[in-house]
């Protein structure tokens, strides 16, 4: 079939595609045949929706005739949605890496008709500027190399693949990592502190990104050790970040990540699994400081959310774009006299210029992206009052302008990290309509996103699910439920999460070297399965596994949960500690392991649910929440097992290892504990 085939598919993104005048296809060893009976190389193009640089390569050449008859002349031309073929992008971008080129998107590769990559890179120009070939001319030596010169094509291709396949083994190291111990995860996360920006926060340099897991890791490190440096290197961090112009001050919610070493200038697309870590970072914060900027963020962020993220099987949208009417930002800044129009010239008007940064000539590109963070305005209630009634006019104000472009997939393994943290924040915060939120996302993903014998699809639109799952939807959405059972006591959720994960070791693990696969066994499109335990903008679904895997030990006894942990952070214990922080979630899973503080309410009644709300509140990482309704309500080998109400009386027992406290009948005895480290 010749012509662009991607109108009948659900994603935004293809869809934006969908008139250009490539042939696109979509990504399926269908097209990959074509290109073998028409004797073309595959020009496989990778993007998403939000992401700036897609647009302007898609606006000057995939909507250019000319670049496009070159293009359908010389290629089978494939383009894919990274966040909805995420285990195709990972192959790709790997071998670009392997090329020795910097990745990111769009990801533009070359492929023989099997799908081996043999070159490729990111934007190309469409005409030759700055010492950078011009997309058209790239097209031409590409296909000329391809065909003329085919024994070095295969060359690069067999290298390529090969190395592709020994990274699956991966890590290689020239030092071999530590023994996994507590004390040696505490001293990587004290040595990370000295690439901490001593005055913006974040790790240093620009552009700068939130790193939520290497900060959650250093949270998790000051609550044991006490170390003040770790402390306070996460609450600069929060601190210039809830104040930067990388959060909207108006609507809530925050951008993916900041162009400068201030948090000033964002990357403004939104997207759902940076805000879903950081709600869940601010609301541990939150948990010990009683922080009012980090409370403030978190509900501003839910709200956001709730208005403009629900999807239609009542989950979460995937982003929202950086660009509007073609000009990235445009929906979020601000002119001087854009502002004195809406506020007018009184005091508090100047109360709001003196407070967000705005000035006569902006602070970026002569606009003003607003932020706090050089402000001299202090936070009186009094003041914050008018600020807020500042930012509603200006809100409903910037309302009426073209709102950017929403992608309203719905991303198992993303909502499965919103789902946690709302639930968390929803029982943390004691605001039980989040959870009621979270609660309704999760029966969407179960109602419209299942497959037969407790499989998962991974994308959802427009009424229909996609086959294909990655690891990661399944290690999020386990997590989720057990977050959710937790904060409910809802028994189901338990199993929920164990079915998920016997999906996991029958279709994803590896029997020859351990760790779980990416992809299924079943996978019939892809030139090899990848595996990973790095923690990129969203944590690795082995790091999230094995603190689920953790956890569903605790919670059940069940030895085999134990060992499969075991197994899956020993088999990435070397990358977990030569790459760290990028191995943080797996060693998170393997603290909980290792260092679970296990939480026994015994009883039921309202002093159950005071020292539940008591426990669920307190600042404690690896905080593991049993109900014990009745004495045989732990399993055998749990160190709690029998222990009952004290004189008819609810208690809670605190478990460390295998010894439990005295009961406590008092929840604030039991909060004041459980803050102790």
């Amino acid at each position: 079939m010749s012509g662009n085939q991607l109108g009948q598919e659900t994603s935004p993104y293809l869809l934006q595609h969908a008139d250009n005048p490539v042939h696109w296809r979509p990504w399926s060893q269908a097209a990959l045949d074509e290109a073998k009976a028409a004797g073309k190389p595959v020009l496989l193009s990778v993007g998403y929706a939000a992401c700036h640089w897609c647009h302007v390569m898609a606006h000057e050449s995939f909507e250019d005739a000319e670049t496009a008859e070159v293009m359908n002349d010389l290629f089978i031309n494939i383009k894919v949605d990274r966040e909805e073929r995420p285990d195709v992008d990972a192959i790709y971008m790997s071998a670009l890496q392997l090329m020795g080129q910097r990745g990111g998107w769009p990801l533009t590769m070359f492929l023989t008709p099997n799908g081996e990559p043999f070159w490729g890179g990111t934007y190309f120009p469409k005409d030759s500027a700055f010492g950078r070939p011009g997309f058209k001319d790239v097209l031409r030596q590409v296909a000329e190399a391809y065909h003329q010169s085919p024994e070095k094509v295969s060359n690069n291709t067999g290298a390529l693949v090969d190395a592709l396949r020994k990274g699956l083994n991966l890590p290689q190291s020239s030092e071999p990592p530590a023994a996994l111990a507590l004390p040696v995860v505490d001293q990587l996360a004290e040595s990370l502190t000295g690439h901490v920006d001593p005055e913006w926060g974040g790790l240093r340099g620009a552009p700068k990104f939130p790193v939520v897991f290497a900060f959650d890791a250093l949270w998790r490190s000051w609550r044991r050790t006490g170390r003040q440096e770790l402390r306070d290197a996460v609450l600069l961090t929060l601190d210039r970040l809830c104040q930067g112009g990388i959060y909207d001050h108006l609507g809530g919610g925050f951008a993916r990540y900041s162009t400068d070493a201030q948090w000033l200038v964002p990357h403004f697309e939104k997207m759902l699994y940076d805000n879903a870590q950081l709600i869940d970072l601010m609301t541990s914060v939150y948990q010990e400081t009683r922080s009012p900027l980090l409370q403030a963020r978190v509900e501003e962020t839910v709200d956001w959310l709730e208005r403009e993220m629900i999807a239609e099987n009542g989950a979460f949208a995937a982003s929202l774009d950086a660009d509007t009417e073609g000009e990235e930002g445009r929906f979020y800044v601000w002119t001087e006299d854009e502002i004195d129009r809406v506020l007018g010239t009184d005091a508090d008007a100047a109360l709001f210029k003196r407070a967000y940064d705005v000035r006569p000539g902006g602070n970026w590109e002569g606009k003003t992206v607003l932020n706090r963070n050089f402000s001299d305005v202090g936070d009186e209630p009094a003041l914050e009052t008018k600020l807020y009634r500042a930012r509603m006019l200006l809100l409903r104000e910037r309302d009426k302008r073209t709102a950017p472009g929403r992608d309203d997939k719905v991303l198992a393994d993303w909502n499965g990290l919103m789902i946690h943290a709302l639930a968390r924040a929803g029982a943390v915060f004691g605001r039980p309509e989040w959870v009621d939120l979270a609660r309704s996302a999760y029966d969407g993903i179960r109602d419209t996103m299942s497959r037969p014998g407790d499989r998962l699809g991974h994308s959802f639109r427009r009424g229909r699910l996609q086959d294909v799952a990655m690891l990661d939807d399944y290690a999020s959405m386990a997590r989720a439920a057990l977050t959710l059972h937790q904060v409910t006591g809802v028994v189901d959720f338990i199993d929920h999460a164990s079915r998920w994960v016997a999906v996991l070791d029958a279709e994803y693990w590896d029997d020859t070297a351990g760790g779980y696969f990416l992809t299924a066994a079943d996978a019939t499109d892809l030139i090899l399965r990848t595996k990973s335990a790095q923690d990129n903008a969203t944590p690795s679904g082995n790091g999230v596994a094995a603190i689920v895997l953790a956890s569903l030990w605790h919670l059940t006894g069940e030895e085999r949960y134990r060992r499969r942990a075991i197994d899956l952070i020993e088999h990435f214990r070397a990358l977990a500690l030569n790459s760290y922080p990028h191995g943080a979630t797996l060693l998170q899973g393997f603290e909980l392991l290792e260092d679970a503080v296990q939480v026994v309410i015994a009883g039921t009644g309202s002093a159950a649910a005071a020292l539940t709300e008591a426990a669920l509140d307190a600042p404690t990482p690896g905080l593991i929440l049993q109900r014990a309704t009745a004495p045989d309500a732990l399993p055998r080998g749990h160190p709690a097992h029998g222990k009952t109400t004290v004189d008819g009386q609810a208690a809670a027992y605190v478990c460390r290892g295998t010894v439990c406290s005295a009961p406590v009948t008092n929840a604030e005895d039991l909060r004041a504990q459980l803050a102790a480290r």
